[in-house]
């Protein structure tokens, strides 16, 4: 079965998750709850979904494998993965979230969650062993399920009107680019329940993959354009909200591992787990102990959870898209804000708009201030993984691989080999080249001292990399 799990959930074409494989899924999922004693038949499985055109047939084949399997399904409509994993936490059930996140519309995914969040990667092991032992299992049930629409969202939206003081945000012009995101209402009416004053954008009726670390070039010249109507932020997220997308004042983005930086702060982090594509600079900057991860939110969960163990408080998580998970509670404003350790885009909108307010600063003037490295980040997109595995071993071969593939860039001084293979070069740059974990993808990350010298190396590397999957590894970027 071509479906796999990649960074965060499973993913793969939706005409094939539209058919056998989210029932033989979702029924493997059901298999694991029981076989681990974490849920029984009988016990309720929460179902959420995005904006997609393929999702509602795949919900309702998740709502037949669950109620084949067993189980109680209740559907929570189309809301926020992070409203969904929330709700799963307060009402102390499993969920299944049907999303592909930021690819395409032509793909698809679904999202697992435990009793108390996100699946770990032992579980997407057991979950992939139960499907291959389904593989013929397909019979379902019928697509009926409860209603807790409502529920769900108002639960959410309660855990965030406990993240700022009262009239936090009054004053500000916020632009809202709602696209085809799940969000796109709640986060209107959590920043005008703050006092903002609201500017909705770009609505679509249509999916738009929003990749808040690779921003395309058509939606930075939306933000640029929709900046001249004096607003103060433009902010939006990707299609299931689990990834916030920032822009000042002038339209220019921020980067999602600056966001996370300053909502660290905001929130009094001690403990900061981030993967290793997030910038150099913030065990610089920081006043907290920084544990470093492979990409992904279930590696970053692991990182926090490792942290809890070692009786560690204060601990947060967050990814260079901006992906924002809480391990503990924290109280900013004096109301408890209780864990969630999912991916999330409201708490640090919320938190980045708020900083911003309360300085009296722009949100440009609040983000140069952290005077972090200048990072950049593309793809390639439609790179078979059969050659990005072919790139990588070829840069893993040896060093005078490495060396003489970047001769053109910089001169080679250290590698981290966490997740993909990051290279320091001798003038102080930093370039890390990564494949996607969920979609035929080959990703280029950056760092120099400027805007245009990171440019200039993004360009350099997506080229060495197009002319390695030509087999022309050698030609002059």
């Amino acid at each position: 079965m071509p479906i796999r799990f990649g960074t965060s959930g499973l993913r793969g074409l939706a005409v094939e998750l539209m058919g056998v494989a989210s029932i033989i899924y979702t029924k493997a999922f059901c298999h694991h709850l029981e076989e681990t004693g974490l849920a029984r038949k009988g016990d309720t499985i929460l179902i959420g979904q995005d904006l997609r055109e393929s999702s509602p047939a795949i919900a309702r084949n998740c709502i037949k494998a669950i109620r084949a399997c067993g189980f109680k399904p209740v559907d929570c409509g189309l809301l926020p993965t992070p409203a969904l994993a929330c709700y799963a936490m307060f009402t102390g059930a499993a969920a299944v979230m049907v999303t592909g996140s930021h690819i395409p519309s032509e793909r698809n995914g679904i999202k697992f969650y435990l009793l108390d969040g996100e699946i770990a990667k032992h579980d997407e092991i057991s979950i992939s062993c139960w499907a291959e032992k389904l593989e013929g299992c397909t019979g379902a049930d019928a697509a009926e399920a409860e209603d807790a629409h409502q529920l769900a969202c108002e639960a959410f939206l309660n855990r965030m009107k406990a993240l700022l003081p009262d009239a936090a945000l009054t004053g500000m012009r916020i632009g809202v680019y709602q696209h085809s995101s799940v969000a796109r209402d709640l986060l209107i009416d959590i920043l005008r329940h703050y006092g903002a004053e609201v500017v909705a954008l770009g609505r679509s009726s249509t999916f738009v993959p929003i990749d808040t670390e690779a921003v395309s070039e058509e939606t930075v010249g939306l933000l640029m354009d929709w900046a001249g109507q004096g607003l103060d932020a433009i902010v939006s997220a990707d299609g299931d909200a689990d990834r916030p997308l920032v822009a000042d004042e002038a339209g220019n983005l921020l980067r999602g591992d600056l966001i996370g930086l300053m909502t660290a702060e905001f929130l009094g982090a001690r403990v900061v787990v981030t993967p290793e594509t997030s910038n150099s600079g913030i065990e610089k900057i920081g006043s907290f102990e920084v544990i470093r991860t492979r990409v992904g939110s279930p590696y970053v969960i692991a990182g926090m959870l490792e942290a809890l163990a070692a009786s560690k408080g204060g601990v947060i998580g967050f990814e260079a898209n901006g992906g924002f998970l809480t391990a503990t509670s924290f109280a900013p404003a004096g109301k408890e804000v209780s864990a969630l350790p999912t991916r999330d885009c409201f708490l640090p909108i919320l938190s980045v708009l708020y900083m911003a307010a309360k300085s009296g600063k722009t949100l440009s003037g609040l983000a140069n201030a952290y005077r972090l490295p200048v990072a950049n980040a593309d793809r390639i997109e439609g790179y078979a993984l059969e050659r990005s595995a072919a790139l990588m071993e070829h840069l893993r071969g040896s060093e005078d691989n490495l060396s003489a593939f970047l001769a053109g860039i910089g001169r080679v001084i250290g590698k981290s080999d966490i997740d993909g293979l990051r290279v320091y070069l001798d003038n102080g740059r930093t370039i890390h080249f990564r494949p996607s974990g969920n979609a035929p993808e080959m990703r280029c990350y950056v760092e120099a001292e400027d805007k245009a010298a990171a440019r200039s190396m993004l360009r350099k590397g997506l080229r060495l990399i197009e002319a390695f999957t030509l087999g022309e590894n050698d030609r002059e970027p």
